[in-house]
C-alpha cells in the first residue's frame, strides 16, 4: 500500500459518494446498521464509507447501489467541472506546415 497522500481530487470525490449513500440511506429510513445488513458489511464500514474514511471495494460498491435501488453511475457520477485530464495540453498534436 503507497503512502503517498491522495489528491484533493480524490478526497473530494469520496465525500461526494459518501454523502450520496448518506443522503439516499436517509431517504430510505435505513439506518447505517440495516444498510450494512443488506449489503453484508458492518454498520462501522457504512459509517467509513459515508465518512470517506476508507475506499470500499467495487463489490461493496455494486451492493451499496443495489441495496439503495441506485443506478452505480448515479451513486459515482462527478458534478464537478471538467478539467483536463493529465498530460494533455490544449491542441499541442496540431502543427502547421511551414
Amino acid at each position: 500500500m503507497s503512502s503517498d497522500p491522495l489528491p484533493d481530487w480524490v478526497l473530494t470525490r469520496r465525500r461526494a459518494i459518501g454523502a450520496r449513500i448518506r443522503s439516499r440511506r436517509l431517504t430510505q429510513n435505513l439506518t447505517q446498521e440495516r444498510l450494512g445488513e443488506l449489503v453484508a458489511i458492518d454498520s462501522k464500514t457504512v459509517h467509513r464509507i459515508e465518512y470517506a474514511i476508507s475506499d470500499p471495494p467495487l463489490s461493496t460498491v455494486l451492493r451499496i447501489a443495489h441495496a439503495l435501488d441506485l443506478a452505480v453511475e448515479d451513486l459515482l457520477r462527478d458534478d464537478a467541472p471538467a478539467r483536463p485530464r493529465r498530460g494533455t495540453q490544449g491542441d499541442r498534436g496540431s502543427t502547421s506546415a511551414t
